[in-house]
């Protein structure tokens, strides 16, 4: 059953302007926002996560930043489960939620629900699956994974390595084949209000400028040092989900394993925003997925975007 409640879910590959057009909506109309970003959960990655200030969050506050350290974990569930309470929470404020961000895995477990009798995260299991990596390699466990859940592998290659982490995990808390479980989920959530999807579907070129001209800044106010800095306060490894993140993994791995240079770094550098606009791209295909099955407005420019929304929330 649903009611006149809104709830607005504003989406977008990275650099697209999503940050600043949600923030340009909260200053219209009675609004809390809630990030939906993987990466911006975590404390202390502020650069290369493209965090708002400070003095940003102070004026626009936003809700699901800074919540865990980077060695923590936070999953898509606790996603749902911590913004559906915080959807309820602002509604009875008599707000309306604005959910801005790029994790479209998060977007998708709110709007088609997640499967209740999947296991919660097991660090034993996984440091186990972790160790079996180092010591056999990772076709390895690809193989492993092959013979327990041939549909799951299917899915994604022996380099989705938190993804095979997962599905082996599951199979070996449950006896069952992630996918079997995924299957059996139900998709009729019992949500009170309506969600608007709106998608910032820009020129590909143009967001390619955008992505270099903000990773071109990110060097600048010193992402490499804040890097290091994450190394020294919380010993990180490459293995760690939040180095997951793109710009974070290729910095890691240069201080790990290359001799500080000039070549080095520049090499370095090409490597992040090649992944950058990677997950650009991904994020491309997760929209269309999206769209495929839930109402949307889709907007090809960020004028465009402000000036419906001007409109439909003044």
């Amino acid at each position: 059953m649903t009611s006149s409640l809104p709830v607005i879910n504003l989406m977008g590959p990275t650099a697209s302007g999503k940050t600043a057009l949600a923030c340009e909506l909260y200053e219209q109309g009675n609004f809390e926002l809630i990030s939906v970003d993987s990466a911006l959960v975590y404390k202390d990655m502020d650069i290369g996560t493209a965090k708002p200030s400070k003095e940003e969050q102070a004026q626009y506050p936003h809700h699901l930043i800074d919540i865990i350290t980077p060695l923590e974990v936070y999953s898509a569930a606790e996603f749902v489960q911590d913004a559906t309470r915080l959807i309820d929470e602002i509604h009875l404020r008599g707000k309306t939620p604005i959910l801005v961000g790029g994790t479209m895995l998060y977007f998708k477990a709110l709007l088609e629900g997640l499967s209740d009798n999947l296991p919660s995260a097991d660090q034993e299991v996984r440091q186990q699956i972790i160790q079996k990596a180092e010591f056999e390699g990772w076709q390895s466990v690809y193989d492993e994974l092959i013979n327990v859940d041939p549909l799951a592998s299917q899915k994604f290659s022996v380099t989705d390595k938190q993804r095979i982490i997962r599905a082996l995990e599951v199979y070996k808390l449950t006896g069952k084949p992630i996918t079997q479980l995924q299957a059996e989920q139900s998709k009729n959530l019992p949500y009170h209000y309506t969600f608007h999807n709106y998608a910032l579907m820009p020129d590909r070129v143009e967001l390619h400028e955008r992505i270099e001209q903000r990773l071109k800044i990110m060097w600048k106010i010193g992402f490499f040092d804040e890097v290091r800095l994450l190394i020294e306060k919380y010993d990180l490894t490459p293995e760690i989900p939040s180095m997951r993140a793109v710009g974070y993994r290729q910095v890691l791995e240069y201080l790990m394993n290359c001799e500080e240079s000039h070549e080095n770094k520049k090499n370095m550098e090409d490597k992040a925003l090649f992944a950058t606009r990677q997950l650009a791209k991904r994020q491309f295909t997760w929209l269309r997925s999206l769209r495929e099955k839930h109402q949307f407005i889709t907007f090809l420019s960020l004028k465009q975007a402000q000036e419906h929304l001007r409109n439909c929330y003044r």
